[in-house]
Formats: structure tokens, sequence, C-alpha cells
């Protein structure tokens, strides 16, 4: 209060670490907020409603940032809180979690009620009839069909970095045609390897080759040599949102002969790509000249998925060799889930190495080839993604052994 003349920061401290371990949400306490990952802000934003003693509770996406047992936990204090009269909306395109956690279920498409009805006797595939408008067919994955050469390498990794925001002796192969995922909670170490492969954050110690020559810490060296990245955060990082969608369609080759000539951009060639990448990639509700922000988010990760994999000239430039994926789903409806998921198999099965780096073992399990999980910048011994159940997984992302 503006009139007590001391803070009881003590107090608010240790009540704080209180909840956070009673609801499974660990955090460290001195963090700066802007320094977090996505995930961990939106662990804080739990707890700051938990914290307050809120009678109504608002949940988007709680378990993006939970182990499964975690996940388990915080599905079990929510039927406790609603036993003892707690209000609770519960948002998620995750439709197995809407059907164990939820009463009554409501569908919003395009802004409007579509439909609700009492959970029991719902069924997955009419919430996702609801959602899309049509029905919507899984991702079928087959094995890879032929795992060619080492593509990027790391070898006993280290990199800078807070808490565990940082990597600490990473090991890792990536293949050509295959999917390597990477599990794990937010904040242990996905950020960095992300970064790490995206060329803006430098490694402090062992060595990265890609194709067989030093990894350069430059992205525009990296897009060069056929790296193709699809961020964690498209609003922040993936696009510029008042640029209209044909410049962020070439924005990151825009210094390629194939868009500029000395000084000068070439217009022409560039709307030209930028229709392409519309028309392969479904890019809907925004004309070329629409800033990118008018996007929905899955029409804004459909343009950076088709400026990532789509090449100026196919006749003449290689398509991307490296894909890393940092969430590539998140927040996403299970249609647009469905198509993104669908472009990364496809990528695989042309040939690149493809890293998945995502906190949805649902996605890990589909789409992985490989599955190593990470945790406290550590990353584990990959293995084939059948040789992997989620308990294991759930405990290898909390720490013990998997």
């Amino acid at each position: 209060p503006l009139w007590q003349p001391f803070s009881r920061r003590g107090a608010a401290r240790a009540r704080l670490l209180e909840v956070s371990q009673r609801f499974g949400l660990p955090v460290q306490p001195d963090a700066r907020v802007g320094r977090l990952s996505v995930g961990e802000r939106q662990r804080v934003e739990i707890l700051k409603a938990l914290y307050r003693g809120a009678r109504i509770l608002i949940l988007d996406e709680p378990t993006a940032v939970l182990t499964p047992q975690e996940s388990e936990a915080l599905f079990a204090t929510l039927s406790q809180m609603v036993a003892g009269g707690l209000s609770i909306i519960f948002i998620s395109h995750k439709l197995d979690e809407v059907l164990r956690v939820s009463h009554r279920v409501a569908v919003l498409r395009g802004g409007k009620l579509v439909a609700q009805a009492p959970t029991r006797g719902t069924t997955a595939a009419q919430l996702a009839l609801w959602m899309v408008g049509h029905a919507v067919e899984g991702v079928k994955r087959t094995p890879a069909r032929q795992v060619g050469d080492a593509v990027c390498v790391l070898e006993h990794v280290r990199t800078a970095g807070e808490g565990h925001d940082r990597l600490v002796d990473v090991s890792l192969s990536l293949r050509g045609g295959e999917i390597t995922a990477v599990a794990g909670v937010s904040g242990n170490g996905q950020v960095a390897l992300a970064e790490l492969l995206g060329g803006t954050r430098r490694a402090t110690g062992g060595s990265v080759q890609l194709m067989g020559r030093a990894l350069p810490a430059s992205p525009a060296r990296l897009v060069r040599r056929g790296v193709a990245r699809i961020p964690e955060d498209r609003h922040a990082v993936g696009v510029v949102g008042d640029l209209p969608v044909w410049e962020n369609a070439v924005s990151e080759r825009l210094r390629s002969p194939a868009f500029s000539r000395w000084l000068w951009v070439r217009r022409a060639a560039a709307r030209a790509h930028a229709h392409r990448v519309e028309q392969a990639f479904d890019v809907r509700g925004a004309g070329l000249d629409a800033p990118a922000r008018a996007l929905s988010g899955g029409n804004m990760q459909k343009l950076i998925l088709g400026r990532a994999l789509l090449a100026p000239d196919a006749a003449k430039s290689k398509t991307a060799r490296l894909i890393v994926a940092h969430q590539p789903t998140w927040g996403l409806d299970i249609g647009a889930v469905a198509y993104v998921q669908q472009q990364l198999i496809a990528a695989r099965d042309a040939g690149a190495a493809v890293l998945l780096i995502s906190d949805d073992l649902d996605e890990v399990l589909a789409l992985g080839d490989r599955v190593a999980v990470m945790h406290g910048g550590r990353l584990g011994e990959p293995r084939a993604a059948s040789a992997w159940t989620r308990e294991a997984i759930g405990l290898a992302m909390a720490g013990s052994a998997g």
C-alpha cells in the first residue's frame, strides 16, 4: 500500500515460492521478465493469477510449459479449485485436454461463437469440425525414407546465457531426410539452441559444423548456405508487422541477386516471388500490400514457412538444407497445425535436415524420427521416437532418468 512506509517483499517472495511449488510452476523470482522466454512468461502469468487469489481464472494454453506429469498435477489442482467454487475458463487447441478438464465446451471460429455443448458425449472429431468448418485429418507420418549424411554437427557446444537459457556441453548430429525433435520444458536452453543455429547467438565453446564448414554467426550468411528458420515468436521475430506482406516474403533474401541489384530492390521480382509464396502455402486474409500484422496467426506462420522453404528461383537456387523450426505450431488452430506439420514432413522427404523444437509432446512424437530431451541447458542422447513413452519423456523433461 502507498501509505505503508515499508515493503513486505520477503513475505511476498515466500508466498510466491509456495504457490509456485504447490502448482508445479517453477520460476526464478529474481529473473527479469523481459529476458524470459515466451513459455516462461506464460508461467509467470499463471502464477500472478494464483498469487492474487482470483475467483475467475482464465488459462490460455497453460500446459504448453509443463511436463505431462506437471499437466496432470495441474488438472488435479483445477478440479480442486472448481470444487471449491472457482470458475475456470480453459483455452486450448489440444482437444484431448479440453475433453479431459472441462464440463462444458465452447468453440470460436472467425471471432464468432459457433458451438456450445456439454463435454460429456462430445468427441475430438466433432470439436475439430466445429473449429475449422470441415473435417480435418491428422498428420500421417511415414518413417524417414532415406536418411542422408550429417548436415549440421554440434560437438560439446557451450553458449552464454542467464539461468538455463544456455547450452552446456551439447552434442548433436542433424542428418538430411530426418526430423530430429527436441522436447523440454520451456526455458531449458531451447532458445539458445535455436538462436545458435539461426546465427544470432555465438558459441563460447565447442564446435558447430554446417556441411563440413564452421557455422558462421551471421543470419544472412546462414540463409545463403541453406539454413531456414521458423522462430518461436512469429510476431516479434518472424515478421515486421508494419511492412507489407510482399516485403516480409523476401526480407531474409533481400540482398540476393533475385531481388536486388546494386542498391535497388527489384520490386517486380520480389512481388512475383511473394505471390508464389502466397499461392504455394495458401496464405489468406490479406493482399500483398497489406501489413503483415493483418494476417491471422496461422496465415502469418504460413508466410514464414513459405519464405523459409520456397527458393527464389527453383532452377538456380538450392532449397533449404537445414530447417530450424522452433514452436512452429504454437497457438494455431487444428487446421493450421496440420498444414504446418505436413510441410515439415514434405521438407524432410525432400532431403532437408529438420530440427523441431517443441513443448508439445504430441507434436514431438508425431513428427520426430529421433527425439532428444533438453533440461538445464543439457541435451540427452537422441533416440528413435518409438523408443520413448510419454512418461519417460516427462521424467527426462523434469531432469530425471527417462
